[in-house]
């Protein structure tokens, strides 16, 4: 049997990372994990190849070799899926189809034979005893959550990892909090369910035998959803590893803003080596928090918590939101102020979508809200606003043509400078640097810093650098590099507004 596993494109919109990639000499920000994870649950003796098409085309040879292909996809892939099934119904090859898309609203996608929704772990194996059988059943799905101790490791071997920025595991499932708008805990829970230390070592050392590694992402819904066992289990074990294998790599991740509240969790995840977390800060305005139940943002000093989060070592990229029922014109200035106040190096803004599943979708539905099928872009919404939309469009356009602008993505990351601190840790990330990693700072220094027509702005980052803090030159390349990615970002953002209106 000949399985070819597709990950659908990323709208350029969407995909922020996009153009941070093509700097450094990558294709995309990291390889599919959840296919990987279905290549290995797949029969040991069936032939398997991945098509990521971030990376790559899918070419006729590929599909005329494919008996099946299994396609896995999120909201915002739906048009790169809507060409691929079209092209395999050309090509008259079956699809299998799952994730976070198909989840609620499969019946749209006609083009495919068979869907493996909710955690493969448990459908998976159900569909292919009955292709065994040759009694297949179009949808297969469950209430039950699956036990990812017994999850297999992923077929990291089918990936090449070098066109990547990041290598990815995942050690959690679920999130404990119920935030409207997010389907998180619609698809995998309110308890997390977590891996054990030993197959999360397992899987990154398989890893380092298939690429150059500089950053590995825990792709968890939430990181500290179970503190307890993070402390007690998975951070002692990864940081006595890196005592014995001194891995030259960090850790990046997700997670809430609430880790500021713990100095032992912060401790020990600094010394495993995460540095890089996303965090949904969503808003400054408290009622916006309180209306989507946000709760954990809630009667605290935003701010203040991302300073301490710097201050600590770990570098932030935030999550925003326009459009909630009680934002006012004014929350466009507020979200502006406090994104340049709180030095987060990137920002990630969007408009308040209701993604199916959700509790959010639901009252929107109810409400009779829900406005249309969407590509669920940042600019983009399925939801009728309470908020004109004329407003909310050209708030969302003023928003983020101010923010990802070089002259104030330079001034954030000034402000990032002054309160981010290195960590003083027990355990030194040992430096290797290769010919790759060479010649990749030459590119960036050409194409920031000759090439771009706001290079002016990467060079006065480096030159801050040079002045105040020497230690944070690496950054200052590395962060200047940001500054052309979000003006881009903007670039792309507003192209998507004015060509759907």
């Amino acid at each position: 049997m000949n399985i070819l596993l597709v990950y659908p494109e990323m709208p350029d919109t969407f995909y922020a990372m996009k153009h941070f990639t093509k700097v450094i000499g990558k294709k995309a920000a990291y390889p599919p994990l959840g296919l990987l994870t279905i290549a290995s649950l797949l029969p040991k003796e069936w032939n398997k190849k991945l098509v990521d098409l971030n990376i790559e085309d899918l070419k006729n040879d590929k599909l005329e070799w494919a008996d099946y292909v299994f396609l896995s996809a999120m909201n915002v892939q739906e048009l790169s899926v809507k060409e691929i099934t079209e092209k395999c119904k050309n090509a008259d090859v079956k699809v299998i189809a799952g994730g976070p898309l198909f989840a609620h609203e499969h019946e749209r996608f006609s083009n495919i034979e068979h869907f493996i929704l909710n955690e493969a772990e448990i459908t998976l194996p159900l569909f292919l005893e009955d292709l065994k059988n040759d009694n297949t059943k179009p949808i297969y799905q469950t209430k039950e959550f699956a036990d990812v101790t017994k999850s297999p490791l992923p077929a990291f071997e089918l990936a090449n990892m070098d066109e990547y920025v990041y290598s990815i595991v995942q050690y959690s499932r679920g999130c404990p909090y119920m935030c409207d708008f997010c389907d998180v805990t619609t698809l995998y829970g309110r308890r997390p369910r977590t891996k054990t230390s030993d197959q999360i070592i397992r899987e990154l050392e398989t890893l380092t035998k298939h690429g150059n590694i500089k950053l590995v992402l825990f792709a968890d819904d939430n990181l500290i959803g179970n503190k307890q066992k993070l402390k007690k289990d998975l951070l002692p074990a990864l940081i006595e590893w890196r005592k014995q294998k001194q891995p030259g790599f960090f850790f990046a991740t997700q997670l809430t803003v609430n880790l500021v509240d713990d100095e032992d969790l912060m401790h020990l995840m600094i010394e495993a080596g995460f540095r890089h977390i996303f965090v949904g800060i969503e808003t400054p305005d408290e009622k916006g928090l309180e209306n989507s139940g946000k709760k954990q943002n809630l009667k605290r000093n935003q701010l203040d918590d991302i300073y301490k989060l710097h201050e600590n070592g770990f570098i932030i990229s935030g999550g925003f939101i326009v459009g909630f029922d009680t934002d006012t014109e004014s929350i466009f200035q507020l979200q502006t102020d406090f994104i340049q106040k709180s030095g987060i190096p990137l920002p990630i803004v969007n408009i308040l979508k209701a993604p199916p599943g959700t509790e959010f979708f639901d009252r929107m539905k109810k409400e009779g809200r829900i406005s249309k099928q969407f590509a669920f872009t940042e600019g983009d919404t399925n939801i009728v606003p309470i908020m004109d939309k004329k407003i909310l469009d050209d708030g969302f356009t003023t928003l983020t043509s101010n923010i990802y602008s070089p002259e104030k993505s330079y001034e954030r990351l000034i402000q990032f400078f002054s309160t981010y601190k290195i960590p003083k840790t027990t355990i030194k990330v040992p430096e290797k640097t290769g010919l790759k990693d060479i010649m990749m700072i030459f590119r960036i220094v050409f194409l920031m810093g000759v090439k771009d027509p706001n290079r002016k702005f990467f060079w006065k980052l480096v030159l801050w650098s040079v002045r105040n803090n020497r230690k944070h030159i690496d950054k200052a390349v590395f962060y200047g590099i940001m500054i052309y990615q979000m003006h881009q970002t903007h670039l792309n953002i507003k192209y998507d507004l004015e060509s759907r209106n």
